[in-house]
């Protein structure tokens, strides 16, 4: 009987909702928009150009996260973080949704400055209709260029100059963004490592001495690991490690 009773109510507040959405609709007739897809041969260039710049922008979409990672300080961050954790032994804590939002949040920090700087320069002269297409990509990439240049080592850049067969450039603005973008990428992985290899140091030191410590006590089939992880944790706590690093990487962009 209680489960007759249960399923009465359920149905009397579904017929009352049906009910209700049914005198709605009577009352009021409700509008459904359509959508029509009509694939017309192009018979002017205007119509070719705008056809053209639908795939174009289709395909930026389609690259954007690739931009993001490789052109921004997101490759820095996340390989940095990556090491930290390893380095801990923490295994997956941080979990890596924890990792990428924080470097992808950082990100925008960091790169919040040069996307000012392409608004002002590019986007909203493009938008006021006071410069071209070509010269708002033209405008836009001067900012990004800069920040990629300022992290970018010469030999990096000279390495994919010199692959390329391309002549010396007189200044940056000669240097093509083709030769650039994968020298800042490598420049980004080295800088990365780098840091990686600074943060292994205590960490490693705390293992050692873990490691020696349980061998002269003759605990063999201890794992050291079980015995550094808080010690390791109690050093990153007790020296703010978060706030040193994040600190120090966001500083080291400007």
């Amino acid at each position: 009987m209680i489960l007759t009773s249960k399923k009465k109510i359920i149905l009397v507040i579904m017929l009352v909702l049906a009910a209700m959405f049914l005198g709605t609709a009577s009352a009021k007739a409700i509008s459904i928009p359509t959508i029509n897809i009509e694939l017309d041969e192009a018979e002017t260039p205007d119509q070719v150009a705008a056809v053209i710049k639908i795939l174009f922008i289709l395909t930026v979409l389609t690259l954007a996260p690739s931009i993001l990672i490789m052109m921004t300080s997101f490759t820095r961050l996340a390989v940095v973080f990556h090491f930290l954790r390893q380095a801990m032994g923490t295994q997956q804590s941080p979990p890596n949704q924890v990792i990428v939002g924080l470097a992808l949040f950082l990100t925008i920090f960091i790169m919040a400055p040069i996307w000012n700087k392409v608004n002002q320069q590019a986007i909203q002269p493009y938008l006021n209709r006071e410069v071209s297409e070509e010269k708002a990509l033209e405008l836009a990439s001067l900012p990004i260029k800069e920040f990629m240049f300022k992290q970018t080592r010469e030999n990096d850049l000279a390495l994919f100059m010199n692959i390329s067969n391309s002549k010396r450039p007189a200044n940056k603005e000669e240097v093509p963004i083709t030769a650039l973008i994968p020298a800042f990428i490598i420049s980004e992985l080295k800088t990365a490592f780098t840091i990686g290899f600074i943060l292994y140091i205590p960490f490693l030191i705390i293992d050692m001495v873990v490691a020696s410590v349980l061998l002269s006590m003759g605990m063999m089939m201890l794992p050291p690991i079980m015995i550094s992880l808080p010690f390791k944790l109690m050093l990153f706590v007790l020296v703010d490690g978060w706030h040193l690093l994040v600190g120090s990487m966001v500083r080291s962009f400007g």
